[in-house]
């Protein structure tokens, strides 16, 4: 047994490592967990099983960053963490914090949960993170303008043709189209889990519409309210200044010649899942929120209705799908987007960010090349490594997948939110073979990866507090050049044993520190 005694904890406490094995599938790999000597502290039984903790860290890599916040959560009760935690939850309730499940026929709106003890990212870390963002977010804007103009990508033969051009988020229409910088996905967010060893690893990329960013913002405000002797003096990176950044980039991507532009954010409307994030947004930017009925097309631009006549538009921050935005060139039957929209926008006379055409590079099936076309584009090997993956239109992919579907998670490439998962060691023999008859049928249509031990964070369960597995979302904004918001959205799987952390399957969330 080690134990080491950290300057920061009041005498009599300290961290000790216990060995110990937690499941048959580790029994050969002892594994360490943390818990708290003081008597009666909140982490007193607390047991990551195994897993990278991002409290406490691991017996090789222990979290030395968090000791100062440990100390002073250790010497909360359990009751007062839950009456605050209660207090949270009504001030989100009243802030009309809220997101919406389509498949919940009783409600329109729920709060997103939301758990009061916070996940903390060493400044180290965190470094790694955001050049591995840029990085990435880089070879995605120069992969995009190439498979829209000269596709050298694909003529070398580095990714398969078809699995471009036959995407269904490719948009032919954008062939040969301009734009400022170059910059296709102003807005991307991007996905990472941390494995068994403590390493970051990209789960997927969001280029078209990322969510998400208003929780971020939301849960840094409830934390300082709530949390004041928490948070106090220990050096946090602020968020709150996401929407000037945001702003600003869209500002630099503007049509030519417009020093001071016109920014809207263009929303589907109240009943979209992410109506409170369009006007959070369209408030932290200082920017109209606007919907398709209230702009309307006159001599080759966009304008505004407003109460003093129409008023040019120069940027259009959408979170609308591509397919919604006009229905004079994509579905005929939209009544969300703006009639004539993508003419004006192929002229040049406005922008749309994220452009049109960017979920050809947030495809599942595409993210398997993204090695590749870092390496293409950069010349440099990816910072942030991809999970394993396996293309089930590859024979070699489909045969594994099948044979091993039990181990493995089967994801549909064109679903989000969590939708279609299957985890193949928790999925029922009935589910299985569900699940084996769609990838047979449409083996294009599916992708396959190991099921990654995320990490786990502490997090108040009723009355107890308990490990769930989080994931991590960090938000990066391009104008001329990028910027990665100080931290991002940690989503918790709620559920015990859960590995889904998304919202709309019962997951929640968590403020997300780095510190200084």
């Amino acid at each position: 047994m080690r134990r080491f005694r950290s300057p920061d904890l009041p005498s009599g406490q300290g961290v000790q490592y216990r060995r110990r094995s937690t499941s048959s599938k580790l029994k050969s790999s002892p594994l360490w967990v943390f818990v708290t000597l003081e008597r009666g502290g909140l982490f007193l039984d607390y047991d990551p099983g195994g897993f990278f903790c991002e409290m406490f860290g691991s017996a090789d890599q222990p979290a030395h960053h968090n000791e100062e916040i440990r100390a002073r959560l250790s010497r909360m009760k359990p009751s007062g963490l839950r009456r605050r935690a209660r207090a949270t939850d009504r001030e989100l309730f009243n802030l009309g914090i809220t997101f919406t499940v389509y498949s919940d026929k009783n409600a329109i709106d729920r709060v997103l949960p939301f758990d009061v003890i916070p996940r903390v990212i060493s400044p180290e870390d965190w470094r790694h993170i955001d050049t591995g963002c840029q990085q990435r977010v880089a070879a995605i804007n120069q992969f995009l303008h190439d498979v829209y103009h000269e596709q050298r990508i694909l003529k070398e033969g580095v990714i398969p043709a078809e699995l471009v051009v036959g995407n269904s988020n490719y948009r032919p229409e954008m062939v040969g189209h301009d734009l400022p910088f170059k910059t296709y996905v102003s807005i991307c967010g991007i996905d990472l889990v941390r494995d068994g060893k403590g390493v970051f690893r990209v789960l997927e990329d969001n280029a078209r519409t990322p969510s998400g960013v208003s929780y971020v913002v939301e849960n840094r405000n409830l934390m300082l309210r709530a949390f004041p002797d928490l948070a106090n003096g220990i050096g946090l990176r602020p968020v709150g200044n996401y929407g000037m950044k945001l702003r600003d980039a869209l500002a630099e991507i503007a049509p030519s010649g417009i020093d001071d532009p016109n920014i809207v954010l263009l929303s589907p409307g109240v009943f979209n899942s992410a109506y409170f994030e369009h006007v959070f947004l369209a408030r932290e930017m200082g920017v109209p929120l606007v919907e398709g009925r209230d702009l309307i097309i006159d001599n080759g631009r966009v304008q505004m209705k407003t109460t003093g006549g129409l008023a040019r538009v120069d940027v259009i921050y959408r979170r609308i799908d591509d397919n919604f935005l006009d229905p004079a060139q994509f579905n005929p039957e939209s009544m969300l987007g703006v009639r004539g929209l993508f003419e004006v926008y192929r002229e040049g006379n406005v922008v749309l960010a994220n452009a049109v055409g960017t979920g050809v590079a947030d495809d599942k099936a595409l993210y398997a090349y993204m090695p590749r076309i870092i390496k293409f584009y950069l010349d440099e090997d990816p910072i942030l490594q991809n999970v394993e993956t396996h293309l089930c239109r590859e024979p070699e992919g489909l045969a594994f997948t099948l044979a091993h579907m039990d181990e493995l998670v089967v994801k549909p490439v064109g679903e989000s939110g969590g939708y279609g998962v299957v985890v193949g060691p928790r999925a029922s023999k009935a589910e299985l073979e569900e699940c084996r008859k769609h990838v047979e049928a449409k083996p294009e249509n599916y992708i396959s990866q190991p099921v990654v031990d995320l990490s786990v964070c502490p997090t108040l369960i009723d009355r107890t507090v308990e490990p769930r597995h989080v994931d991590l979302r960090p938000y990066i904004i391009t104008g001329k050049d990028s910027w990665v918001l100080p931290g991002g959205l940690t989503r918790v799987a709620l559920r015990r044993g859960s590995l889904v952390v998304n919202s709309s399957q019962g997951g929640g969330t968590k403020d997300t520190w780095i510190l200084e």
